[in-house]
């Protein structure tokens, strides 16, 4: 059987890829080696899908660290406001929350799979599941088709490689398209972990005095060997049994991948400012004020709701503060020296979970060897890409997936008119 265009994966990318190649007017087929189609979809944002975000082109390039210049081409083309409009076409009503995020109204992320799975219907697209593709098939120098794992071949004038990264492998991402973009020339970068929990074997963490310890709108910092920021992200984090995890820590755990790797360490600083709106010496000068104003009372009281109470007796202790004493009995340099830690804890990670337990893959096929606005091969006329297998890479937010729509509207669409052009 022949068809216009193949798509490979039944994810974000590959849904809008086989929507965009069918309002052209290809014949096309979408295969997906799962059971069910959009898995990724409808678990994402806690299964409420965060379907973009609405800052401005520029503010989404920059949370999206891993190469997001390059989809400068691609916003002109179509770009997140194009997403809002296409959803709500689809009868998928948005709502924007905090950060630019834009949400289903409804708050239900399989309401968003199942509008991309109507109009896929609707543009009469052939769907195979449980159908895991052997390899991509290249004839002559371009592209033929798929070898279906069952023996199955499927030729098409195009193929679109939709198959996500190696991250949250349940839903069937796990590195099956970087084979197939090898063997047409591609180069795969260095795949690592992104959007990860980090983990430490600082003492603390391994008593677990802080685990379950909420910290709100702290900026968390990842240093250089030379103990200068790297990255500063101002959000929540949480202590865990492991290390740490949380939005700040999310945006940070490449940060610490990449330190790691460049220092040839062991280990990698972080710092917390919990108190990020003061410098140190306003803070010194607040504690001294919380201190005079009862000078019999325990320390651990007057300073009460300056910080979480575990993170507070925490830092006392680590200034060499008894709990116990006399707000009016406390040595100078001792209240400088918890002032300097409220804005400056420093401890050290050793790395973050695996890139199966990230949320996102950083490293892929080389956007170098992609053309920017199509989306196709430029070493393998009629091989496309989208979504995650690329070397693109941005913080939770709707950054990912508003590259995966807009990477799949261009590929689907671009394959669909190379494919006709050339049949």
């Amino acid at each position: 059987m022949k068809y216009d265009v193949i798509i490979i994966g039944g994810g974000p990318s590959g849904l809008m890829a086989s929507i965009a190649a069918g309002e052209k007017g290809a014949n096309v087929l979408l295969v997906d080696k799962g059971e069910k189609l959009g898995r990724k979809l409808a678990i994402s944002g806690g299964g409420r899908c965060n379907v973009t975000n609405r800052l401005s082109i520029d503010e989404i390039i920059k949370h999206i660290p891993g190469n997001g210049r390059f989809l400068y081409s691609a916003f002109s083309e179509f770009n997140n406001e194009d997403i809002i409009n296409f959803f709500e076409k689809l009868g998928v009503e948005l709502k924007e929350e905090d950060h630019g995020r834009m949400f289903p109204v409804n708050n239900s992320a399989q309401s968003v799979v199942d509008a991309l799975l109507e109009r896929m219907n609707s543009l009469k697209i052939t769907i195979y599941k449980n159908s895991p593709v052997a390899e991509v098939l290249y004839e002559n120098d371009k592209t033929a088709g798929v070898l279906l794992k069952d023996g199955q071949t499927f030729k098409a004038g195009s193929v679109v490689v939709a198959v996500g990264g190696k991250s949250v492998p349940q839903t069937g991402s796990t590195g099956d398209g970087y084979a197939w973009a090898k063997k047409a020339g591609h180069t795969i970068t260095e795949l690592f972990p992104t959007e990860v929990p980090v983990t430490s074997n600082e003492p603390f963490i391994k008593d677990k005095s802080l685990q379950g310890l909420a910290l709100r709108d702290v900026a968390l910092s990842v240093l250089n060997v030379k103990g200068k920021p790297l990255i500063t992200h101002r959000m929540d984090m949480l202590f865990t049994h492991f290390g740490i995890s949380g939005p700040a820590v999310l945006r940070c755990s490449q940060f610490v991948v990449k330190e790691l790797k460049k220092a040839n360490s062991q280990t990698v600083t972080m710092k917390i400012d919990a108190l990020p709106d003061a410098n140190k010496e306003e803070v010194f000068q607040d504690v001294i004020k919380l201190l005079k104003e009862d000078p019999k009372k325990a320390v651990k009281n007057s300073l009460k709701g300056l910080l979480p109470e575990r993170y507070l007796h925490f830092l006392l202790e680590k200034s060499g503060i008894d709990l116990q004493e006399q707000s009016g009995h406390l040595a100078h340099e001792k209240v400088r020296r918890f002032a300097e830690l409220c804005k400056d804890f420093q401890f050290t990670v050793t790395g973050t979970h695996s890139i199966e337990k990230a949320f996102v893959t950083g490293g892929g096929v080389s956007v170098k060897e992609i053309h920017p606005k199509e989306m196709g091969s430029k070493l393998m006329p009629g091989l496309y890409f989208c979504g995650e297998i690329l070397d693109i890479h941005g913080y939770t937010g709707g950054y990912n997936i508003t590259s995966a729509l807009v990477t799949g509207r261009l590929a689907g669409m671009n394959a669909a008119l190379y494919a006709k052009g050339h049949s």
